[in-house]
């Protein structure tokens, strides 16, 4: 079955056993940030805000699709492991401000 298209912000998804979060294809498109190497990301984790500043966009041999690695020092804070549910609320590419 091929998975829903991703039309926009907020996106629920899963911490891979790697740490990263895939960034699908669709919602890296309708974003438009298709050429952004590094992004400042807001993902919520339970009742927790997080920003993750500077992330590096990690991209896929075949798509637009990208993935990120939560820094260690943040899941640590919070308690983050692999499987664990993460809402993406928002992508900047970095350096561009509000």
């Amino acid at each position: 079955m091929k998975p829903k298209p991703v039309n926009g912000l907020p996106f629920k998804t899963r911490v891979y056993i790697n740490n990263q979060v895939l960034l699908p294809a669709s919602l890296i498109k309708t974003l438009g940030i298709e050429g952004a190497d590094y992004a400042d990301v807001i993902i919520k984790y339970g009742d927790k805000v997080i920003e993750v500043r500077n992330a590096k966009l990690l991209r896929t041999r075949h798509t637009a699709s990208r993935q990120f690695t939560i820094p260690r020092e943040v899941r640590e804070e919070y308690g983050i492991k692999p499987l664990d549910e993460v809402v993406i609320l928002s992508i900047k590419p970095a350096g561009l401000g509000p």
